[in-house]
């Protein structure tokens, strides 16, 4: 394949995966997506992709936010730069590692697996190509996964952030009220209006990344690839779904910090 017709294939397939995704969002955006069966199903996959992960993800965030809030309060207090310590790990931790490790970890645990089990019913003879299209396997299939890639992700995300705030400030004061009006203050400092929607942004878009990518490139193999003679065609698309996934959360993670920093 010569360099033009492998462009013109890329773009053709970002094409189709975007427009999946978007097929997807509509969905999730439309009231009758929600009947009595889908909301049964989706409450199931919102419990089964959230309530499982949220205690040990929020476990590891509490020890990797004792352990370098206390690095970075030693190392600024031996070069007297102790006033900069807790910004300095709010910007990190908050700002920067929560929303992309939430986003991560849902996708390991959660999205990519669950795209995986949509493949599987396609290789199976569940679903077939032309079932791939139907409403009723968008609604029922793909959406409760989607929705609940995307609840999980904003929950952990959430729900992390507040614990390491929580736990930064009783590494770095101790179990007093004493310094919280300091603390309150040098949070407000950090989280200025621009910040703060910056950080909403790049959490929602993480989120919606990791949630439908997966479920994006599993529909399209069951749609795009059931022509395919071998396993090995399929199994590198998905990869390449991956790649994509990855690709566009470094996108939004550079785009983040040029908003934030420049």
């Amino acid at each position: 394949m010569n360099p033009t017709r492998a462009i013109q294939h890329i773009l053709l397939q970002w094409r189709h995966l975007l427009h999946l995704g978007a097929s997807i969002l509509v969905l999730a955006l439309s009231p009758s997506s929600y009947t009595r069966a889908n909301r049964a199903t989706l409450a199931q996959q919102i419990y089964l992709n959230t309530a499982p992960i949220l205690p040990g993800f929020t476990v590891g965030c509490v020890l990797i936010t004792v352990v370098l809030t206390r690095i970075v309060l030693v190392t600024a207090l031996s070069y007297g730069l102790s006033q900069y310590a807790l910004q300095l790990v709010i910007r990190v931790l908050v700002l920067e590692l929560i929303p992309l490790s939430a986003a991560l970890f849902v996708a390991l645990r959660c999205t990519i697996p669950d795209g995986a089990e949509l493949t599987a019913m396609h290789a199976s003879g569940q679903v077939d190509g032309p079932a791939s299209h139907s409403l009723a396997f968008m609604q029922g299939e793909v959406l409760p996964r989607t929705v609940a890639g995307l609840f999980s992700g904003l929950t952990l995300a959430a729900m992390s952030s507040v614990v390491v705030l929580v736990v930064a400030f009783v590494a770095s004061y101790g179990f007093t009220l004493a310094g919280l009006p300091g603390y309150v203050r040098l949070f407000g400092q950090v989280f200025n209006p621009a910040v703060t929607m910056i950080f909403t942004l790049k959490t929602l878009l993480f989120c919606l990344t990791v949630a439908l990518v997966p479920m994006a490139s599993a529909v399209f193999g069951m749609r795009y690839l059931s022509d395919s003679r071998t396993q090995a065609v399929r199994t590198s698309a998905e990869m390449r779904g991956l790649v994509r996934m990855f690709v566009l959360l470094l996108a939004i993670e550079v785009a983040s910090l040029i908003g934030n920093y420049y």
